[in-house]
C-alpha cells in the first residue's frame, strides 16, 4: 500500500513577544495533533517567509499584531514580497488569520483581508481576533484553529 501524500501547512507569523510566540506555538501544537496524518507543519517567522515557502504549501495560517490599527511592519512586509509572485500561481488557497490586538483587531484584520482577498486565497473561518491584556484563553483558541486547519487539509476538505 503506498503512503498517503502529506499536504503541506504553512504558519507565517509575527512574534514581537514571548506571548505572540506562544500563540504560536499553540497553533502548531493544534496542527500536529496526533491525529492529523497526512498534514506537515512548517512555521516560519514572516521576515523568513518567502513566496516559494506559500507556493510549496496548501493552506497557511498568518498570524499578526495589532499595530496602530494596523497590521504589524514585517506581515506588511512579507505579503507585499509574494504578491505577485503568488498572484497566479495560489489562487483559491484555504488560509486563516489569527490577530493579537490591544485594541479592536478589525484594522488589522480588514488590511490583511484586502491583501489576501487580492490574491483569491479563501478564507476557512473568519479571522481569529484576541483583545485586551493576554489571557490563557488564547493559547486554547489557536490550539482550535491550528487543528481545524490541518484536519481540514487532512479530510481534504480544503
Amino acid at each position: 500500500m503506498s503512503e498517503a501524500i502529506k499536504k503541506r501547512l504553512l504558519v507565517v507569523s509575527n512574534l514581537p513577544s514571548d506571548n505572540t510566540r506562544r500563540l504560536a506555538d499553540s497553533i502548531v501544537l493544534g496542527a500536529s495533533h496526533e491525529d492529523i496524518e497526512n498534514v506537515t507543519v512548517q512555521h516560519l517567522e514572516t521576515t523568513a517567509a518567502s513566496a516559494k515557502d506559500i507556493l510549496a504549501s496548501d493552506g497557511m495560517i498568518l498570524g499578526t499584531t495589532e499595530n496602530f490599527g494596523y497590521m504589524s511592519g514585517l506581515m506588511k512586509d512579507f505579503l507585499e514580497r509574494i504578491y505577485y509572485p503568488c498572484l497566479d500561481e495560489t489562487q483559491g488557497k484555504p488560509y486563516a488569520l489569527y490577530v493579537r490586538a490591544g485594541n479592536d483587531g478589525e484594522g488589522a484584520k480588514t488590511s490583511v483581508e484586502r491583501i489576501v482577498t487580492g490574491l483569491r486565497w479563501n478564507p476557512i473561518r473568519p479571522a481569529l481576533i484576541m483583545t485586551g491584556d493576554f489571557q490563557d484563553s488564547f493559547l486554547h483558541q489557536c490550539e482550535e484553529l491550528g487543528l481545524l486547519m490541518a484536519a481540514g487539509l487532512d479530510a481534504g476538505i480544503y
